[in-house]
């Protein structure tokens, strides 16, 4: 593929990642603005305390869609060099953290994101379906023994990046991974005070406002 074609796909990634589908659900069922009740991060968790189960889904699903989404492309069309040159690992490493950086700073929705977990669980499914379900599955397992979504997410992003050298090794992509973990992390900060105060809402709580 065509050098300049290929950096091109960082800039498509971000504008992929840019579109909030808590926003973009939440408009289409007639829900309140997600930023606007419980923690104002318009994501799953968040639209799940309108008490619009669908909603959150969609949510969801989009969410980690766009991710999956935007590195599959990037896959596509840069072919075996993705994996094998120099300019496709480091491009694929771009995509990654563009389509991320563009769910958490959306320039269709004012900047104002989500803080990646879905979108996060996308781009890892896109690397490797075994490392997305690794992942998923630490999430999973902390959610449902803890209820409590913002450190579930904290501990898969944790244990992505040791996921990704454990089954491949030292690549560049482990360090674009390790990017996504400590941007994943740096959001979820006022979550992490709330966690050690004991005052982070459960997943499923609704909001009070």
């Amino acid at each position: 593929m065509n050098q300049n074609l290929a950096i091109l796909l960082i800039p498509v990634a971000y504008l992929i990642g840019s579109i909030s589908f808590a926003v973009v659900v939440s408009k289409c069922m007639q829900l309140p603005d997600p930023h606007s009740y419980g923690s104002g991060n318009p994501g799953a968790t968040n639209v799940l305390r309108t008490g619009n189960k669908l909603a959150a889904v969609l949510t969801l699903l989009g969410d980690a869609l766009k991710g999956f989404i935007a590195v599959m492309l990037a896959r596509i069309l840069l072919g075996d060099e993705s994996l094998s040159s120099t300019l496709g690992s480091w491009v694929l490493c771009g995509v990654v953290i563009a389509v991320f950086l563009g769910h958490l700073f959306p320039i269709f929705h004012g900047f104002k994101g989500g803080k990646g977990v879905a979108t996060a669980c996308g781009i890892l499914f896109g690397i490797n379906w075994v490392l997305g379900i690794a992942t998923l599955g630490t999430w999973v397992i902390v959610a449902t023994f803890m209820r409590y979504s913002s450190l579930a997410a904290l501990s898969a992003a944790i244990f992505g990046p040791i996921y990704f050298v454990f089954l491949f090794g030292l690549q560049p992509m482990g360090i674009a991974l390790l990017v996504v973990s400590l941007l994943l992390i740096w959001r979820h900060k006022s979550n992490i005070q709330n966690l050690l105060n004991g005052t982070e809402s459960r997943i499923g709580s609704k909001s009070k406002s």
